[in-house]
């Protein structure tokens, strides 16, 4: 369980984002102190170290290239119905949708994750749940097309489905 002082702020250019300890099912989580429009960068990824070995407190950057020492980003949870993308392209966390401030910040962690290092059974009550989190290696494509996937998944599931026919077709 993580533990915060509640009244935390962050500060980037503009934005300011906080984080909120506790009242939720997954402890501490970051919430926007002011409204965004759809397609607007709510934070640029900075600070961060390269490893090639995955964490519950990593983000997936490659087949096998993750990022750590986040900061504020360690309280952006999941949901299956997400209010950002978190582009590892250009490493911005984009609104998917226009949020209001005190917004809780979620974004769908199989987008960057080929396959989480600590699996979860999903608490986020969208229609849509995927139930359990495992990554994107787990989910169907037509599951996959429903959300923003970065390219380094794309390439993952295009991998696995061309290993999956060539399997198929040695039969």
């Amino acid at each position: 369980m993580l533990y915060c002082q509640p009244d935390f702020q962050l500060f980037q250019g503009e934005n300011m984002l906080s984080i909120v300890g506790g009242g939720s099912a997954y402890g501490a989580r970051l919430v926007t102190d002011q409204p965004y429009r759809q397609g607007d960068v709510i934070y640029r990824i900075s600070g961060h170290r390269v490893t090639d070995r995955a964490t519950y407190q990593t983000i997936q950057i490659g087949p096998d290239t993750h990022i750590e020492e986040l900061g504020v980003l360690a309280y952006l949870n999941h949901s299956c119905q997400p209010n950002t993308i978190v582009n590892v392209t250009n490493l911005t966390v984009i609104a998917a949708r226009d949020i209001a401030a005190g917004e809780e910040l979620t974004f769908f962690y199989p987008s960057t994750e080929w396959e989480m290092d600590r699996p979860f059974i999903c608490l986020c009550g969208a229609p849509q749940c995927v139930r359990l989190v495992a990554g994107a290696k787990y989910l169907s494509i037509d599951t996959l097309s429903r959300y923003f996937i970065n390219a380094h998944i794309r390439e993952m599931v295009f991998a696995a489905l061309a290993e999956t026919v060539s399997l198929d077709r040695r039969r």
